[in-house]
């Protein structure tokens, strides 16, 4: 009697590699036809970037002024303005920085200010820069005008060491200890007038809390030649105003549980908006049971993303989520940037962490959240001015696409963790 033979371990691990390389092979020729796919559709029908917006909306939380921005210009014409009448110190954080006329207002703002003796501090990843002139990011060396460049290449993606890891997505502007702001904004042209995006001012003793983020950030990552900056703390606990921190060096990561709390507090309403979602299954499950408990759950997502092969890589989850009653809405004629979610009218958060592995467990991220009726009030009016932009994918738009999309769907959805 013969016996059946055991496969040999070679011809395992050459099954193992061949189907490894195949599947990637599947998946590069779906990301080149979906972005071919995009890339006619730019050219056929291009988006006007043109979109509602309301005047900035000005609230009062305890004992700040708050302000919030969805118009870009105005926000930039705000922030210029406030590092112009900076008399003590300037904190400056971006991801990106185009080196355009917008950027060069930024640019030659800072370096003025440290001209007339202000302490002028500007952090700028490499990485989000990396299409741009590098001269730009590269500030004259001067007495109080102080430059950190988070690095290109973060080691800890080979080593495993967790302070290596993550990009500085951040966004923070914090000038003398008075006034902060933070929200999805990048600098530049395009994003002045043709994106959608939400940013926050805060004056008064909350500004301590972006402050306090970007010293942390400076003096963990300065060069020796860099002075280090001063860890004050605050002097006023206010539970209405607080900012939330992802920081890779750490491997800690509060902000998803952020989003989740407030999910699954919610009894309500729960109106989120995302330039980029690609939710994990944690994310998944507590959307999905807040609309089954009856929250009016609502998802505003952009219709096309500067990065349309993570729009595609989220979309295999849309079924659960509409399947479960959760609405979806899809931004028109522009990129829609904001990273945004407001809770039962009470609870607010704006900041940088979009709902993907990148933000949630990749990247170093703020969020500033708030517990206001009055701001969750003008949170909501946003929204729904973007609605008014919107169409919503219903179920019965969902289920008629066609079988290469759904194809293409299931190629690239295991490249999730990746995005």
């Amino acid at each position: 009697m013969s016996r059946l033979r055991r496969p040999r371990r070679r011809h395992i691990v050459s099954a193992v590699k061949w189907g490894a390389l195949g599947t990637l092979a599947v998946q590069t020729a779906a990301v080149a036809t979906v972005t071919a796919i995009d890339a006619m559709r730019k050219r056929r029908s291009p988006q006007s970037g043109n979109f509602p917006h309301l005047p900035p909306q000005e609230t009062v939380v305890g004992p700040n002024e708050m302000t919030v921005y969805t118009y870009g210009r105005d926000l930039y014409d705000a922030m210029l303005e406030d590092i112009r009448s900076a008399t003590d110190h300037i904190y400056f954080e971006c991801f990106i920085v185009k080196a355009d006329e917008t950027g060069f207002e930024f640019r030659d703002a800072l370096i003025d200010a440290a001209r007339r003796g202000v302490e002028t501090y500007a952090i700028f990843d490499t990485w989000g820069n990396f299409n741009q002139d590098p001269r730009f990011r590269h500030l004259p060396k001067m007495r109080n005008l102080h430059t950190l460049q988070f690095p290109l290449v973060r080691t800890g993606i080979f080593t495993g060491r967790a302070r290596d890891k993550g990009r500085d997505h951040r966004k923070i502007l914090a000038i003398d200890g008075k006034v902060g702001y933070v929200g999805g904004y990048n600098i530049g042209t395009l994003y002045a007038h043709h994106w959608r995006d939400t940013h926050v001012r805060i004056e008064g003793p909350a500004a301590w809390e972006l402050e306090g983020s970007f010293a942390d950030m400076w003096n963990d990552f300065r060069r020796r030649e860099h002075p280090t900056l001063p860890d004050n703390g605050t002097h006023l606990w206010d539970k209405t105003v607080k900012a939330t921190v992802n920081t890779p060096a750490l491997n800690d990561y509060p902000i998803g549980s952020l989003y989740l709390d407030a999910i699954n507090r919610s009894s309500r309403r729960a109106w989120i908006t995302m330039g980029y979602f690609i939710p994990d299954e944690h994310m998944l499950t507590a959307l999905r049971h807040a609309a089954r408990r009856g929250v009016d759950v609502r998802v505003l997502i952009p219709e096309y993303s500067n990065h349309i092969v993570g729009d595609w890589v989220g979309r295999p989850h849309y079924d659960q989520l509409l399947s479960a009653g959760v609405r979806i809405f899809l931004f028109e004629d522009a990129m829609v940037h904001a990273k945004t979610m407001v809770v039962d009218g009470k609870w607010s958060t704006v900041g940088t962490a979009n709902i993907d592995r990148l933000s949630l467990r990749g990247n170093f991220e703020i969020n500033i959240e708030v517990y206001d009726d009055d701001f969750a009030r003008a949170m909501e009016r946003i929204f729904q001015v973007d609605l008014d932009n919107s169409h919503e994918l219903t179920r019965a738009a969902w289920d008629a696409r066609g079988r290469s999309n759904r194809v293409i769907e299931r190629i690239l959805r295991p490249l999730g963790p990746l995005l």
